[in-house]
């Protein structure tokens, strides 16, 4: 059922997008939000869709003998990155903090832990860089870690992005040109010359975590 939801949703995005293209001139600009609304909010649906696959497959399993113990939970992590993911192209906006208005960099990383995992992060990257959080050394980075910024070494903290592997983070830049929700490579001559440190916020929220989502997948089954 909800592979038959995620083609008409893609569906639907595509017709409204192919009208859009057919709109005269003085209508474009309006055309061109409302596009760039429809596709955010068509990649939502279709990673909501495909987490609800998941947990019921996960259902499915545990009914047919999987034990709790022996079944393994998708990492928070890649929950994260996936939440992530489907705010790509969000455009930047400074002190925004949804999806409607736009993102700054803070702005995003809240949003995303927040949204996806229930955890209150500082609002500003002073806050982030003080909070009491591990730091973790950039030869250890993995999935999920905050990288903190300045620029190009100069002055105080001033940017912040998620670490998603494979030298990628996903950030909100306020890049005039590409700007918004993008993911770009750690080691770029910009971004390596800025990197300032490293902090892992899931570290105790790991141990909590996997408890609860045993417990819903078991209601599920019940």
């Amino acid at each position: 059922m909800s592979k038959l939801i995620k083609s008409i949703a893609c569906g639907v995005s595509c017709l409204v997008l192919a009208s859009c293209a057919n709109l005269d001139t003085e209508q474009r600009d309006t055309a061109s939000v409302k596009r760039h609304t429809i596709e955010l909010n068509s990649r939502a649906l279709v990673a909501v869709l495909d987490r609800f696959d998941e947990a019921q497959q996960a259902a499915v399993e545990l009914q047919e003998g999987t034990t709790l113990d022996e079944y393994q939970l998708p990492d928070l992590s890649e929950s994260l990155l996936d939440r992530s993911k489907t705010l790509l192209g969000t455009p930047y906006r400074y002190g925004g903090s949804s999806r409607n208005s736009g993102f700054d960099c803070s702005g995003f990383v809240n949003y995303v832990y927040k949204q996806e995992l229930g955890i209150e992060l500082p609002r500003n990257t002073q806050g982030l860089l003080k909070m009491d959080a591990p730091v973790v050394a950039r030869a250890d980075l993995e999935s999920g870690d905050l990288i903190l910024f300045n620029d190009r070494g100069r002055g105080r903290v001033s940017h912040v992005g998620i670490y998603m592997g494979a030298d990628q983070f996903i950030h909100s830049s306020s890049s005039r040109k590409g700007g918004g929700v993008r993911i770009d490579k750690l080691s770029s001559r910009y971004w390596n010359a800025s990197y300032l440190q490293a902090k892992r916020v899931l570290t105790e929220q790991e141990v909590r975590e996997p408890a609860k989502q045993i417990q819903l997948l078991s209601k599920i089954v019940q």
